[in-house]
């Protein structure tokens, strides 16, 4: 999908969240308000937090869409896994502040009565979380926007917690501490959430080795071009976005020129752009004299 409409996507799937997740703010706060309810208002104020982390989606998206400079000779495509660190940071510091809030509630024996009008502002919630949720992830698959896809399940455990709520509400006369029960599930949701949000927009930005998979498609191309995979070692992947650089080293043999084994590497260079949309950048080596590797002429 080109630049321009992974873009305009990640726009739409922004103002969407943001205009559904404000008005769902407001239901479910009006309604932990007069109950009194710590699990509803947790998700309250964690589906106010999609709202903000769906704003955060709108800027990556228009940062990762800039051009390479000067500055950022590989784009700006990173801005996307930055954006996906932030929203987990935040789902972080709404599960923690709402665990501390339950367990006090536990302290206190603190019971909330629910009312039909909550428990219908929990189960609309829980239709219109799931289908943003799908909106994102359908988004995701269409762009490979790592920013939609935690936004997706941003989404998904504001679905899950309401879902649990509406599931509680149920026994909330036989049991008191069922409301604060059910806050620290919430919490621990959207805590687990964060956590998987941070570490898959981390992952690159620390760095990582290409899959399996991946390498058997790299040697597969360099054997294809080559008439050998080359003994290829020291592989080193670096995503910025859409854009992927992959260097690494090949053997071939000692008495071939140096404008032959250029041109073998060229070669291996233009097909992994157009077969797999990488740039490679590639070390040749003399190959070792147990060794017998040929090149197609």
């Amino acid at each position: 999908m080109k630049m321009a409409n992974r873009t305009r996507l990640a726009y739409s799937e922004g103002i969407v969240s943001v205009i559904i997740n404000t008005l769902l703010f407001a239901l479910k706060l009006w309604a932990g308000t007069i109950t009194g309810s710590i699990a509803v208002i947790a998700d309250a104020w964690h589906t106010l937090s999609d709202s903000l982390t769906s704003v955060i989606v709108i800027f990556g998206a228009k940062s990762a869409n800039k051009p390479a400079d000067k500055e950022h000779p590989f784009g700006h495509g990173r801005s996307e896994l930055i954006t996906s660190i932030v929203i987990g940071v935040l789902l972080s510091v709404v599960g923690i502040n709402f665990i501390t809030e339950s367990v006090h509630r536990l302290y206190i024996r603190v019971r909330s009565d629910y009312s039909i009008s909550v428990l219908a502002v929990m189960a609309v919630s829980v239709v219109l979380k799931e289908a943003l949720a799908q909106f994102s992830f359908w988004a995701y698959r269409r762009t490979g926007s790592t920013a939609l896809k935690a936004d997706g399940w941003h989404h998904r455990s504001d679905s899950l917690a309401s879902l649990l709520i509406v599931a509680g509400i149920f026994f909330s006369r036989m049991f008191w501490w069922i409301d604060a029960v059910l806050g620290l599930i919430v919490s621990v949701i959207i805590i687990i959430s964060a956590v998987s949000i941070i570490r898959e927009g981390a992952a690159p930005l620390l760095g990582e080795s290409p899959d399996k998979a991946l390498i058997r498609k790299v040697k597969a191309l360099v054997r294809e071009n080559t008439g050998s995979d080359n003994h290829l070692h020291h592989l080193h992947l670096h995503r910025y976005g859409h854009h992927t650089e992959l260097t690494f080293h090949i053997c071939l043999p000692g008495d071939i020129t140096v404008e032959e084994g250029h041109e073998a590497a060229t070669k291996v260079e233009n097909a992994l752009r157009e077969k797999l949309n990488i740039e490679a950048t590639i070390h040749v080596e003399p190959v070792k004299k147990n060794r017998s590797t040929t090149i197609k002429n």
